[in-house]
């Protein structure tokens, strides 16, 4: 399972760094076996270089929060592939829907971002996802299938390793409301599905369908232990270890369970 957190715009250098430390320590000292457990921050890019230092030796990998679709040039403020892998970074969120919502990202833009990234050997965390009008609608389902459709045009996944999607109903960020597991669970499936046309069964297998909605300690057992939820896209409660920790401490009670 992916536990990764999403630190959006929070945190100055000296608690970044000191959150990224303390998540790093947590996972050396704990009682539990996180070995199960693939582990990424993805800190406001300003942190990235501190956190990769921070971070060394440690399995957590480092993600940015966005890229630009272009190797260079006059694109004042943003972050290129080649910037982001010098600073250490493996893998980068790619449309999330605040930066649709607040930037009018499209599937278009996401589309050349991820084929940026991928030229890069960076792992995209695709994001999609409904807004609450739209699931109350009945659309749910066609909304997510047409994001993938155009987040993922031409975009050659020859592993598993190589891509990760994250759903993030949009009504259930930072709103303290969480899709039921049920509700997760059938929208992961589609997308799994449409993974499977695209790159075969067994890739579309191993690739992690992450689930980015309110997941906290308290209910990740329950979303975890779905069949397609391959761990979270965690915000709020990723910028405290201890909230942190505790949802990667539900992800192995779920495999626990299902290797016994």
């Amino acid at each position: 399972m992916l536990i990764a957190g999403n630190w959006k715009m929070n945190t100055d250098l000296p608690d970044g760094t000191a959150l990224a430390e303390n998540i790093a320590a947590g996972i050396d000292d704990a009682d539990v076996d996180f070995s199960a457990v693939d582990f990424a921050v993805c800190p406001p890019s300003v942190h990235l270089q501190a956190l990769n230092e921070a971070l060394d030796g440690s399995p957590v990998a480092l993600g940015a929060q966005d890229v630009h679709a272009e190797e260079e040039g006059a694109f004042t403020s943003d972050v290129s592939a080649s910037m982001l892998t010098s600073v250490g970074c493996t893998h980068v969120i790619l449309g999330h829907s605040e930066r649709r919502q607040y930037y009018d990202e499209t599937d278009a833009d996401v589309n050349a971002k991820a084929h940026q990234a991928h030229a890069h050997k960076l792992v995209p965390i695709i994001c999609v996802g409904e807004m609450l009008d739209q699931r109350k609608a009945g659309d749910a389902t066609s909304v997510v299938q047409a994001q993938l459709e155009g987040a993922l045009e031409g975009l050659s996944v020859d592993s598993a390793d190589e891509l990760v999607i994250a759903y993030e109903p949009v009504w259930a960020i930072g709103t303290g409301e969480s899709a039921t597991p049920a509700q997760a669970q059938d929208m992961h499936a589609v997308i799994r599905d449409d993974l499977a046309d695209r790159y075969g069964a067994d890739v579309a297998a191993g690739i992690p369908i992450v689930y980015g909605g309110s997941m906290k300690p308290w209910n990740a057992e329950e979303l975890l232990s779905e069949d397609d939820v391959d761990g979270g896209l965690i915000g709020s409660a990723s910028l405290e270890a201890e909230s942190f920790l505790g949802i990667a401490e539900e992800a192995v009670g779920v495999l626990e369970g299902a290797a016994g």
